[in-house]
């Protein structure tokens, strides 16, 4: 679901610039006694304010055979709990409740985090964290329940990605760069485990990990942190500290062959090339992330940036071409490049030129030019961030369950600062070289128009 360390790269700047030692958010941070992290971002720009949950738990994190049962149990979270001192609830109910209080509620899942929020006017901040703070060890769902959100589920992975031809190239895609790895998992589940996913499972996965030691509270808005700590410290502070929770993941074996992923479909008019690559996450290596940062912005921020210029403009040989970088992950992340050849015939081309720019990358690094654009685009961009209400939870938010911790993020713009060319040439050349890279080898995904038969 995420791109870059902080997101920064989707936010339009409002021309302010960030000074050093400024912090982007100035977020302050609390610890409850049964170790639950709490943040709290002031804005009062609006009497409202954001309220997320997030659990270090996400598909990565599930048995074997059990593939979608984060996802699942996320469902269920809305099928109704009871705690002591903290409400009772149908299926529904909590959802009810803060559409009536003219509020919106909401959750999501990825493979290192699950997140549940409520955006609402800040005098019912009490009321949602009650609700929210029950349902971390309270979820009861009538049995009948979970046969039916099972059923919905199923339904969610037919039309996200059984009907999908792309969903089914990136599921196929992801598969083939992270071989022995759960980032293979698709979130939603392998349909033939999905259809045998219960009660018994969801609970002892949600016993293991729903815990106060395994999540952050994030409130930002119309609030203050003397305000929000008393109200954690009388509410989340009631629920006992779980078992300490350790992620242990297997680790891919060396590639000792390219894969290349070719997928034909009925409803695709046009190719569509992707090239993915391993990278680093920032939890893994900070330098490296940062210069993968800046890189990615070269490389494939809109229209002026080498790859669009050079396929799109200049040789016409693709009508659109993106390079993104995920730093955001607990394992490894990825670089992915996404063209559409201008026709059929250019696939070849199209795919040859991307490599021969990777190459001239590698050979002749980036200019000083280059270098500083990005820089002040990024930092430009990162200062937008305090004037949105529900935005810097999300940022924060997925960022310290990955692994970042909060002077990270504070001091974010500072680090950009210090990339400088060689790093990027040398974070290129381990990672990006067509032909002999030092980690991974690309793994190349094509998607075609079915051919007549």
């Amino acid at each position: 679901m995420v791109r870059l360390l902080l997101a920064f790269v989707f936010i339009v700047s409002l021309g302010h610039t960030v000074h050093a030692g400024e912090k982007v958010f100035d977020a302050k941070s609390y610890t409850l006694d049964n170790g639950l992290q709490v943040i709290v971002i002031e804005n009062n720009r609006a009497p409202v304010i954001t309220h997320m949950l997030w659990y270090k738990v996400g598909a990565a994190d599930e048995p074997p055979g059990k593939s979608g049962i984060a996802h699942f149990l996320e469902h269920l979270m809305f099928k109704g709990h009871s705690y002591e001192g903290l409400g009772s609830y149908t299926p529904g109910e909590t959802s009810k409740i803060v559409r009536s209080l003219g509020g919106e509620d909401n959750a999501f899942t990825s493979q290192d985090y699950t997140a549940y929020y409520q955006s609402i006017a800040s005098e019912h901040l009490e009321t949602v964290m009650r609700m929210e703070a029950g349902r971390m060890r309270g979820l009861a769902p009538p049995l009948e329940e979970v046969a039916s959100e099972n059923k919905v589920i199923l339904e969610e992975r037919s039309q996200r990605t059984d009907n999908d031809p792309r969903a089914q190239m990136a599921e196929q895609l992801n598969e083939a760069l992270y071989p022995n790895h759960p980032y293979a998992l698709p979130v939603i589940g392998w349909r033939h485990e999905m259809e045998h996913l219960n009660w018994d499972d969801a609970k002892a996965f949600y016993d293991r990990f729903y815990v106060p030691n395994n999540a952050v509270l994030i409130v930002a808005g119309a609030v203050t942190g003397e305000r929000v700590l008393a109200l954690a410290q009388n509410i989340y502070g009631r629920i006992p500290k779980g078992k300490t929770v350790e992620r242990v993941r297997t680790i891919s074996p060396p590639f000792i062959a390219r894969s290349r992923v070719t997928l034909e479909h009925e409803t695709i008019q046009e190719p569509v090339l992707r090239i993915k690559y391993r990278a680093p996450s920032y939890r893994q290596s900070k330098q490296e992330s940062l210069a993968l940062q800046v890189l990615e912005t070269i490389m494939g921020a809109g229209s002026t940036s080498r790859l669009y210029k050079t396929l799109v403009v200049e040789k016409k040989i693709a009508t659109n071409i993106g390079f993104s970088y995920n730093s955001t992950a607990w394992d490894d992340g990825n670089i992915s490049i996404a063209a559409t050849p201008a026709s059929p015939d250019q696939l070849d081309i199209v795919e040859a030129e991307i490599y021969a720019q990777l190459k001239l990358l590698i050979k002749d690094g980036i200019t000083a030019d280059e270098l500083s654009e990005a820089k002040i685009k990024l930092q430009n961009q990162a200062i937008f961030a305090r004037d949105s209400l529900s935005g810097p939870a999300l940022i924060i938010g997925y960022t310290l369950v990955t692994g970042s911790s909060l002077d990270d993020i504070e001091t974010w713009p500072a680090q950009i600062e210090t990339v400088t060319a060689e790093q990027v040439q040398a974070a290129a050349t381990r990672l990006l070289n067509p032909d002999m890279p030092d980690v991974y080898p690309p793994v190349v995904g094509v998607l075609l128009p079915e051919k007549d038969k």
